[in-house]
């Protein structure tokens, strides 16, 4: 068997290079983040994290909860939202972002656009392939994936995105897809969030790997054996 086909070898293979390559966006975006955040004058770490998902959809507690599941959000921290105007409570108790918010993230999207488009320029063939592929699997993870995908899935995707940013936001969704099949798989095993956080190597720990690379290898069903060769090997050129 191709080390392709093996599905929960590829998900646990390619997971660490789709947070390599979301992460390295992240950290190229610094230092033009920096000057947008003080030039917005806001409490942003919220926005940032999920501007893909703000302009589709509302947050719900339970949405939230689930994508901060090791880190929560307080109610301080959401107040603080409330207070400078960038999140209402809707009529359902949903938190929905405000016309500040959306253009916080419009320019937000902007500036990744430049970023992904200086950081991975001598990649730029590649990367409608790959966005295109990324796109495939945040629709074959919607029958899969936990609360925290659903919340975080489909990303926004405005006309004339570029695909740098396409790609880079589509990662992020589907590492939440991971995420919650991870938290199934130690929930499983009677752990909590901070047990797991805490659990040394071990053969127990390595049964769970194991649940969570067998729960997430699903939506990789949905491409061919060439295709998610072209993903592997495509995030990896983009990760280094």
């Amino acid at each position: 068997m191709s080390r392709f086909d093996d599905l929960p070898g590829y998900a646990a293979s390619i997971a660490p290079l789709i947070d390599a390559v979301h992460l390295g966006v992240l950290i190229a975006s610094r230092p033009l983040g920096r000057e947008l955040v003080e030039r917005s004058g806001l409490q942003t770490d919220l926005l940032v994290d999920l501007r893909y998902v703000l302009p589709a959809r509302p947050l719900t507690r339970g949405g939230l909860a689930a994508l901060y599941r090791y880190n929560p959000f307080d109610d301080a921290e959401i107040g603080a939202q409330l207070v400078q105007g960038t999140l209402v409570v809707d009529h359902e108790g949903g938190l929905r972002a405000t016309a500040r918010a959306l253009t916080f993230i419009t320019e937000l999207y902007g500036l990744h656009a430049a970023v992904t488009g200086e950081l991975w320029a001598e990649h730029a063939e590649r990367l409608p392939e790959l966005a295109a592929l990324a796109g495939r699997l945040v629709a074959a993870s919607a029958d899969s994936g936990g609360e925290a995908f659903t919340q975080a899935a489909p990303p926004h995707e405005p006309e004339g995105t570029p695909e740098g940013v396409l790609l880079f936001n589509r990662l992020a969704a589907l590492r939440y897809h991971r995420a919650d099949a991870h938290a199934a798989a130690w929930g499983e095993a009677g752990l909590t969030a901070a047990q797991i956080v805490g659990l040394p190597s071990g053969p127990f720990r390595d049964r769970i790997e194991e649940e969570t690379n067998r729960r997430a290898a699903v939506p990789y069903e949905a491409l061919t054996t060439r295709e998610r060769q072209t993903l592997l090997l495509g995030l990896n050129a983009l990760g280094h």
